[in-house]
Parts: structure tokens; sequence; C-alpha cells
């Protein structure tokens, strides 16, 4: 008995110390079947999504990022989002793809991440999602040629996203100082391509709503 306590005593310890400080700086691209510009980004989930309701693609670069001593510079993540409604309201399924170049530590780190369960900036997920449908280990690759963003997840998700072209053709269309968990500041774009088969879902977003934002998300003790 005494051998058993001394072997889950570190286990214990490590649980009760809860999540381990995090930090990712990089850009998210976002892609979803709203026909204008995602309302949710300025009525911060109060507004419904114009079609009544909420299916999106997602992919981060992490340009720079840790999760307590395990490096996640480098990698990238795709998302899965679906939403039946207002946002605020949760009852969200959502699933991620893990870089599979990550090794196992920054890969479970990652899914605390993007679960919800390492708190902080993601920590919402936690409250809002319902259902987390799964999170699988694949080739996520994030391109960026010109202004076009490209997200290939092996054949589940193919999405390019441009800035929506404004007066003055050298600048973006940027809606900023918001108060979205994203970030501040959100370019306004679209999808030229937004292709989804994945768990059992068929999206095509092709022309609808899609964002651009730099992120710079953290967990506690930052």
């Amino acid at each position: 008995m005494t051998e058993t306590l001394e072997k889950t005593a570190p286990a214990a310890e490590a649980a009760a110390a809860g999540p381990e400080p995090w930090d990712i700086k990089g850009e998210l691209i976002l892609n979803c079947n709203c026909t204008v510009f995602c309302p949710c980004v300025v009525s911060l989930g109060q507004h419904p999504p114009t079609e009544g309701y909420c299916q999106a693609w997602a992919g981060v670069r992490i340009d720079t990022g840790h999760y307590g001593e395990t490096d996640l510079s480098g990698l990238n993540v795709g998302l899965l989002l679906e939403i039946p409604g207002l946002m605020a309201r949760g009852n969200w399924k959502a699933a991620a793809y893990i870089d599979d170049r990550a090794s196992p530590a920054a890969h479970d780190a990652l899914v605390k991440i993007f679960s919800g369960q390492a708190r902080g900036t993601t920590g919402l997920f936690s409250v809002l999602v319902s259902e987390f449908l799964g999170a699988e280990s694949a080739p996520v690759v994030f391109e960026t040629e010109g202004k076009a963003r490209r997200l290939m997840v092996g054949k589940k998700i193919k999405g390019e996203v441009v800035p929506v072209a404004g007066a003055a053709p050298d600048e973006d269309i940027v809606v900023t100082n918001t108060k979205y968990w994203m970030g501040p500041d959100i370019t306004v774009a679209t999808a030229t391509q937004g292709r989804v088969r994945a768990f059992g879902r068929v999206w095509d977003f092709d022309g609808r709503s899609a964002e651009i934002c730099q992120i710079d998300w953290h967990g506690p003790g930052k």
C-alpha cells in the first residue's frame, strides 16, 4: 500500500497544480457559412450568424509558443466548429487536427489548449463546447502567398482566404479595437476555397465570410 501511494503521489500533485503556463503568437484564419462578414465579431455572439447557425473551419499558425517547458513554435492546428445558434449560448461541437510534426508532449499540450482544458484565452471552449468530437494527428499545412492564406489538412480541409478589397488597394479592411476573443483587430476576408470533408460533415463555403487575425493567446501564469 505504501508503495502504491508513493507512485500515485506525483500524479496527484501534478493534477492539483493545474494547467501549465502557456503562450501562442501567430495567425488565425477562419471561414464560416455566413453570407457576409460574420456578425459575431462586433456583437460578441449576441447576434445570430447570417444563416441562423454557424459552421466553420479555422487554421492556426503558431510562430512562437510554449506550454510549460514544451515548445510549440512552428506547428499548425486545424479546427472544425459547429454552433446551433447564438454563439454566446454555447452548445458548440468542435474538433481539432494537430500537426503531425508535433512531439507527443506538444500534441498533448495543443489538445489541452484547443479543448479549453488549459484555461486562459481558449478556456471559453470548456464552457461553450458541449461535444468535443476529437483531436486527430494529421498533416496540417498553413501557407501564405501574397495576401492569400491557405490551410490544408490532408483531404479533410482545403481552404484559402483573401482580404476583401477596399478603396485603397494596398490597405486591408480591418475591424479594429474589438472585444472579440480571438483578437482585437480582424481583417475582413472571403474564402476562395472552403471545403470540409470531416467527422461526417460535407461543407463548401467558397465565397463566404472569412477572417484573418493576428493572435497573442496565453494561459495561467502569463
